[in-house]
């Protein structure tokens, strides 16, 4: 089985490099990364540059235009181009457990696809984090919320970790799924533009597909960097997008994936 790792950015090299950096020291690396960049400037380009040079792994930059949130549509020119069997999609902000990728391969199974969960750190551990190019945190580290989460355990995440079915826990800052389920549901809804609800209305789309959600718990650990709210204009719009899905029980988007899928060569 081939892992992509998809990283979503826009415009924070910074926390880019260290989030990089850390999928770089995996015990099992993935086979490839794609970032999936929503139009950041040259900064971000220069991140990804160099450490596509000294990684030992495919690293490709999908980037798009800067025409605002449009994060759908980052992640799908992302996965369109990605060559792994199996997708973990993670946000540029997410700094990785070095056993990180290996628990979500160890996870993956056929009919689902698995949510993973992250410890919060906070405005003062991030600051120096991104000051100092720190990527090892702990259940033990300073200034974390939700810290039950930074705790990796094979034992605990066997027992803990459970299927679930509330389109409103899902974060696609740690998620994975097959990438044939992917071009099943046509990908992330790219009528979703602002934040928010993008997530829940994909899940809701796997659900009524039939693919059954894990919440991997105490696994493929992730440390979430801080950083400001985002603006929320968009979300009573994008709710109404959800609520259709959920209504009619779509399980294909109109808009979506097969946008930067290669088109068959006509006869």
């Amino acid at each position: 089985m081939r892992v992509a790792l998809v990283v979503t950015t826009y415009n924070r090299p910074d926390a880019l490099a260290l989030v990089l950096r850390s999928a770089l020291a995996q015990v099992e690396p993935p086979d490839e990364v794609i970032v999936a960049d929503d139009g950041s400037g040259d900064d971000t380009r220069a991140v990804v540059a160099r450490f596509a040079a000294q990684a030992p792994i495919p690293v490709r930059h999908s980037w798009q235009e800067d025409d605002g949130f449009r994060l759908a549509a980052s992640r799908n020119r992302a996965c369109a181009v990605a060559g792994g069997d199996y997708i973990v999609m993670i946000d540029g902000d997410l700094v990785l457990e070095p056993h990180f990728v290996g628990d979500h391969r160890r996870a993956a199974r056929r009919g689902r696809f698995v949510q993973g969960s992250r410890a919060l750190l906070s405005e003062a551990v991030t600051r120096d984090a991104l000051a100092s190019g720190l990527t090892r945190f702990g259940p033990a580290s300073a200034g974390l919320r939700n810290r039950k989460n930074a705790v990796r355990s094979r034992w605990l995440s066997r027992v803990c970790s459970y299927r679930g079915r509330d389109i409103f826990r899902v974060r696609g800052a740690n998620l994975a799924f097959w990438r044939t389920d992917l071009v099943a549901v046509n990908g992330f809804n790219e009528d979703f533009v602002g934040w928010g609800r993008e997530d829940s209305e994909f899940a809701a789309r796997m659900q009524h597909a039939g693919l059954r959600r894990l919440h991997l718990k105490f696994a493929a650990v992730g440390f979430h960097l801080w950083h400001p709210e985002a603006v929320r204009r968009a979300l009573p719009r994008n709710e109404q997008l959800l609520a259709e899905t959920v209504e009619a029980r779509s399980v294909r988007c109109a808009h979506g994936l097969d946008r930067h899928l290669p088109r068959p060569a006509a006869r």
